[in-house]
């Protein structure tokens, strides 16, 4: 066998193997419940065009949410919590979380809501802390599910659909 035959056979095993380690990894972030239908509807719309489309949208949202979660540290923060504005910020973050799919930081926001509208202080730092929570677990399995995806390009292989 030519050395040449056999690195080509190499390299096929390792793109091959860096594709079930994505879909496998991906499968399991759906498993967790960390993803839902409408991250699968996000990545429907990356194409040739515009091939990091996911990556840009959900590096809006980590942006979005930590100014979301450090505007809410400083209203729960407060003598006096404005709970309008304890309100509207974690409205703001349900409706983000849920538009890319990011289903328990979506669920912790529910959560976070209810208190809200009680104007329950204690509650509201406990689900301040339980968002915070998801949303750093949820960030650390995207940023990973992104770099799986950089490696298997960077190795040659196609993203599976």
């Amino acid at each position: 066998m030519s050395a040449v035959k056999l690195e080509s056979e190499t390299m096929a095993d390792g793109v091959s193997q860096l594709q079930k380690q994505l879909v496998d990894y991906t499968a399991s972030l759906f498993d967790e419940a960390f993803l839902d239908e409408q991250f699968n509807q996000l990545q429907q719309l990356q194409d040739e065009n515009n091939p990091d489309f996911v990556v840009e949208v959900v590096s809006l949202f980590f942006k979005d949410s930590e100014r979301l979660v450090d505007e809410l540290t400083k209203a729960l923060d407060q003598q006096a919590v404005d709970f309008k504005l304890v309100d509207k910020n974690v409205h703001q973050l349900k409706g983000s979380s849920s538009s890319i799919g990011v289903q328990r930081v979506q669920r912790a926001c529910i959560a976070f809501r209810d208190c809200s509208e009680e104007q329950n202080v204690e509650g509201c730092l406990k689900s301040l802390q339980h968002v915070k929570h998801e949303y750093s677990l949820v960030k650390n399995k995207l940023e990973t599910l992104f770099k799986l995806q950089r490696q298997l390009l960077a190795a040659g292989g196609p993203l599976p659909r």
